[in-house]
């Protein structure tokens, strides 16, 4: 994904169920700072959830929900990152709405990640040599 003009004048979100659908999230955050301004992590979630997620994941965001819903999430990172873009990064058509409401950009992550050549889980062939390599002896 490239942001043109727009580099670094861009905020991206991620809803957690899209991130979490990603091969390798890591590597997906890295790609878009190079791009972006500013990038992170909303959901309906608990916070704890998110940030063992991102943890586990080595995923190092500049904002996250906290406690509150995506929208409510959405609005205040609006107004406290001030970027010409706001990009909601979502799976659903209810993350679609809750973009349209809150003023951002929506973009499907299916559509995001054949741009930016994410892998998305499930796509890499590692899964099967993973699958391959179980041992029935162990215990």
């Amino acid at each position: 994904m490239d942001g043109g003009s727009d580099t670094g004048e861009m905020t991206l979100a991620f809803e957690l169920e899209a991130l979490q659908s990603l091969a390798n999230p890591n590597v997906v955050f890295n790609d878009a700072r190079q791009w972006t301004k500013y990038v992170g992590v909303v959901s309906e979630k608990p916070t704890y959830v998110v940030t063992n997620f991102t943890r586990k994941h080595r995923v190092r965001q500049d904002f996250f929900s906290g406690p509150r819903g995506v929208d409510e999430s959405l609005e205040n990172v609006a107004e406290q990152f001030d970027t010409e873009r706001h990009v909601f990064i979502g799976t659903s058509e209810a993350d679609a709405e809750i973009a349209e409401k809150t003023g951002w950009e929506y973009l499907p992550l299916a559509q995001a990640a054949e741009a930016a050549e994410w892998e998305l889980a499930g796509e890499d062939s590692d899964e099967e040599y993973f699958e391959a390599e179980t041992r029935d002896d162990w215990p």
